[in-house]
């Protein structure tokens, strides 16, 4: 059963927590601005499922609790930044805020990051270009968890790239994907409800399908999106080399299988991970781009679906649901595991829990 949580006060919880851990307030705000996000938007993985990793990272000093970005090289498109071992959400907002302030000058802005952390909901980046009109793209390599076509070992993270762009009105695309068949995040989520994995998610140490929660996150890895060889497995592990071309490699960052396994208890080496961010200015291309692309929408939105769904739907729409339900709710539902594991770390954190409106 779920229960319901302010956005205001999951704010409070989300900076409490770190500022305990010994956050800064910059970075404190920033992340929690990107968790109530994915919460809000229903990427529950990626939400207060991840707090307590931002808080052991810091505690560990693995990241920089005092650091800002900043720019090492720049043209009038393009920058190069360094994240200086800050937390990852401060390095997006920072890159994304520079990528839109160059495609303002040029109609195109591109900016990689090295130095950074994990930044959240790849999602948030490009919203942020959204609002100003524009198309807004984000990458960022992570911690090697997908396995590659035909390999036992991990050496690839989920890889998560996000495209999004305005519509007429208030309507917007927003592809948010992972690389992998799904998003470690939603694995641990199985894990606090006990339930099952679907088929073609997880494997086990020697990279046999498991449909078991705690065998994946005990020494088992990910399926590239696909699964298998068979079934087109190979084309998500191109996309997650693909995005490491453009984050790891371009940024001159770590890469692939020498970046940290962020979830490893005694682990403290810096991740140091690369992101891409670009904003591009769609009038400096062909006219009535929002117009034409609602059109597209729509008429995917219209087409007859299968029996037993409601709609055909587009990138976007679930999320623009879940925001709607917060809002019918007065905050966010969380299912009774989140609130209980809030609740173990706020004692571990020693900040007051989470209340909720029930």
């Amino acid at each position: 059963m779920a229960k319901i949580v302010t956005t205001k006060e999951v704010r409070r919880f989300i900076t409490s927590s770190l500022r305990a851990a010994g956050g800064g307030a910059v970075q404190c705000e920033d992340l929690a601005d990107i968790l109530v996000a994915a919460d809000t938007r229903g990427h529950y993985s990626h939400g207060l499922n991840r707090l307590e990793m931002y808080c052991d990272d810091y505690t560990r000093g693995t990241t920089d609790k005092d650091a800002l970005p900043s720019t090492e090289k720049e043209t009038i498109a393009t920058a190069l930044v360094n994240g200086n071992n800050c937390l990852g959400a401060t390095v997006g907002k920072y890159c994304m805020n520079l990528a839109i302030k160059k495609c303002k000058e040029a109609g195109v802005g591109v900016v990689t990051a090295k130095g950074s952390n994990h930044y959240g909901i790849a999602g948030f980046y490009g919203l942020m270009a959204k609002e100003k009109g524009l198309i807004g793209i984000s990458m960022t390599n992570t911690s090697p968890l997908q396995v590659p076509t035909r390999s036992r070992v991990a050496t690839l993270g989920t890889n998560p790239l996000s495209v999004v762009a305005p519509a007429a009105g208030d309507d917007y695309y927003a592809l948010d994907m992972a690389t992998t068949t799904v998003a470690l995040g939603k694995i641990e989520v199985a894990r606090r409800k006990g339930e099952k994995l679907p088929a073609g998610w997880a494997c086990d140490s020697q990279g046999i399908e498991t449909r078991e929660a705690d065998v994946t996150l005990k020494g088992g890895n990910l399926f590239p999106l696909g699964g298998s060889e068979i079934s087109g497995g190979y084309k998500g592990y191109g996309l997650a080399l693909m995005v490491e071309l453009f984050c790891g490699i371009l940024a001159g960052a770590t890469w692939g299988p020498h970046i940290r396994q962020w979830q490893a208890v005694d682990e403290t080496k810096v991740a140091d991970l690369g992101q891409f961010f670009m904003a591009l200015d769609p009038s400096v291309f062909g006219d009535g781009f929002s117009s034409r692309l609602q059109l597209l929408m729509d008429h995917h939105r219209d087409l007859e679906p299968i029996a037993g769904v409601e709609s055909v739907l587009v990138p976007g729409d679930p999320e623009r649901t879940h925001e709607e339900l917060c809002r019918d709710s007065g905050g966010i539902p969380y299912h009774d595991a989140f609130i209980r594991d809030m609740g173990i770390l706020a004692e571990k954190m020693n900040v007051d829990p989470m209340k909720t409106l029930d």
